[in-house]
């Protein structure tokens, strides 16, 4: 896949966002999909996704996201790097959720009080890495 050169793009019932090939931070603001208003943040050193002006993404460094979609109770999507990255979603607070990261069972992870997530995947120029989050 390829990093996303407008930042941020509908695929289906999907968004697809990011550029960490970018040396400095760019962002788009009012981008409109299925109701809902998204922020983008992105480049080599972070990439940060809002939608209707709360958090929903975060990565560190910056990663290219594929085919992201969440729902009530699971998020899924690809994302790819430069490098090994951490990523942190907005979920439900104090609640379990099951993490498969290529399809890999990571177990159950309960986020903290403002409802944080917060997984590591490895990343290696151009991998392609699923994850994939479903609350208990």
């Amino acid at each position: 896949m390829a990093v996303i050169d407008e930042l941020i793009k509908e695929e289906g019932e999907a968004i697809s966002f990011g550029n960490y090939e970018l040396g400095e931070k760019t962002k788009k603001d009012g981008f409109e999909h299925k109701g809902d208003v998204y922020k983008i943040k992105t480049f080599n050193e972070i990439t940060k996704l809002e939608k209707n002006g709360m958090f929903v993404y975060e990565s560190v460094p910056g990663t290219t996201v594929h085919a992201f979609k969440a729902t009530e109770s699971t998020v899924a999507f690809e994302v790819e790097g430069a490098r090994d990255a951490q990523i942190t979603l907005e979920l439900e607070p104090e609640t379990e959720y099951l993490v498969k990261i290529d399809d890999a069972d990571l177990g159950e992870i309960k986020t903290n009080l403002g409802g944080k997530l917060s997984v590591s995947v490895e990343l290696e120029s151009n991998d392609m890495v699923k994850v994939f989050v479903q609350k208990k």
